[in-house]
């Protein structure tokens, strides 16, 4: 076998979770090196969660612009320049980089730039840019190589050459009508932002209803607020077959309840599911076992099916969001330090950055009712909220589930603004097993929108 190089922690692919591991062992003294072919932090910073976040925002203020007269503000002419907005969000992404350089740096972590793929037990082989290659082996060896989006095997639809959110996050141009095929969290977030920069958009799903995983309620305000703001909405359509060419046009040949229908477009994003980036990197030919669907197989403290590989993130099947794959770090970091820590029964916040904002934690009725769990229930519209009228967005609601035979929270829902941050308060006292009474009896500063949990609480229906 030819020369590798030894190291304590090898880590293949630079996401959350494993950056996280490399630099935590590399401060302690370990040798620890991850392995990137591409983006280095991973998806999170260069094309995915701060960067949507970053275009977001820029269409918040479009919004706001647009909206300026019922807050008393004229405006002149004034037109989106989507030029800048890509280079707004291009300079955050190069100082995320910057940092993450240095993180390097002051750690001790290497950073190995190339494509990694498995050659032996706990053995990476390298390729460089330059085709040069380096054989690397780990002591402990963590998989990290994340998703990417799906591009389902509908006829014609890779030929469309359609975007991906990587693609739509660095657009120089408004799209005239965007097609977007997909709604949930991805395609949602991106339809609402590129209607606000002046694009057409229509969103063809699948299911019968918007962000389907998500209770009836939420799906129903979903579509409220994309029909206020002039989205069209095509649920329970199924696409057949695509002809044209994204950036051109595009035509989707669907069918809803039997009825054909062709719905035409200037471009078409794809925002519908993720696969895992297991493909290609040897795992078959040193016993890494993957399941159906693509994702590495793991047990409840992240360990593959070979001793010393462990897999983090989205590739390991985990929850598809950045602070879940910051708590697999914390989760193998604590087993190797011969903490027993495990991912079973975690509580797992979720966040939609539409406007406003979509945030839970805990149950959902749909899943108490699947489950057989009962509920008392407590539900408070937005516009009660006296912060809410403030800045004119009353549009939402909160509620909460409690158990029926004791004061805790099962679960947390939050549609209205700052919702991510109010879902915050209630998982602490979810995760430090308090009451709902906690809150409900707590002083909440006037006027904010977490004074609303207050009003909340005090609507849960008494124990029968």
């Amino acid at each position: 076998m030819s020369h590798h190089e030894e190291f304590d922690l090898l880590v293949l692919g630079s996401g959350a979770g494993g950056k996280l591991l490399a630099w935590s062992l590399a401060a302690q003294g370990k040798r620890a090196a991850v392995v990137e072919r591409r983006y280095v932090g991973g998806s999170c910073p260069n094309i995915a969660c701060l960067p949507s976040k970053n275009v977001i925002h820029g269409a918040k203020v479009a919004h706001y612009v647009r909206t300026s007269a019922e807050f008393g503000i004229t405006t002149g002419g004034w037109k989106v320049e989507m030029t800048a907005v890509r280079d707004r969000k291009r300079k955050m992404v190069d100082g995320l980089i910057a940092v993450h350089h240095e993180k390097y740096r002051n750690s001790g972590a290497e950073l190995v730039m190339g494509s990694g793929r498995f050659v032996g037990p706990k053995t990476i082989e390298v390729t460089g840019a330059d085709g040069g290659t380096r054989t690397l082996r780990g002591e402990i060896v963590v998989i990290n190589t994340g998703s990417r989006a799906r591009i389902d095997a509908i006829p014609g639809l890779s030929e469309a050459r359609p975007m991906t959110h990587v693609e739509a996050l660095d657009l120089d141009r408004v799209p005239e009508h965007l097609l977007v095929l997909g709604g949930g969290y991805v395609g949602l977030e991106l339809a609402q932002a590129l209607r606000r920069f002046g694009s057409r958009v229509t969103i063809i799903e699948r299911n019968e209803r918007l962000a389907h995983r998500e209770d009836p309620d939420v799906s129903d305000g979903l579509r409220d607020l994309f029909d206020d703001e002039g989205i069209e909405v095509r649920t329970g359509t199924h696409v057949d077959r695509v002809e044209g060419q994204s950036g051109a046009s595009v035509r989707l040949h669907a069918t809803r309840n039997g009825t054909q229908d062709v719905i035409e477009g200037s471009d078409l994003l794809i925002a519908s599911g993720r696969t895992p980036n297991t493909d290609g990197i040897g795992l078959e030919a040193v016993g890494i076992e993957r399941d159906a669907r693509g994702f590495v197989k793991v047990d409840e403290r992240l360990r593959t099916t070979v001793p010393g590989v462990w897999a983090v993130g989205d590739c390991a099947g985990s929850p598809h969001f950045t602070h879940i794959s910051h708590n697999d770090f914390v989760v193998v970091r604590d087993n190797l330090a011969g903490i027993d820590h495990v991912t079973t029964g975690r509580l797992v916040p979720s966040c939609l950055f539409t406007d406003p904002e979509l945030a839970r934690v805990g149950l959902s009725e749909t899943e108490a009712k699947s489950r057989g769990i009962s509920y008392r229930l407590a539900k408070l519209p937005v516009a009660a909220i006296l912060r809410a009228r403030t800045i004119s967005q009353a549009r939402g609601f909160l509620k909460a589930l409690i158990a029926t035979d004791s004061d805790r929270i099962l679960g947390f829902t939050a549609f209205g603004p700052e919702a991510g941050e109010i879902m915050s308060m209630v998982q602490l006292a979810m995760a430090s097993g308090l009451p709902y009474t906690a809150l409900r009896d707590a002083i909440l500063t006037h006027p904010t929108m977490a004074e609303g949990l207050g009003d909340l609480f005090n609507a849960v229906p008494a124990r029968s």
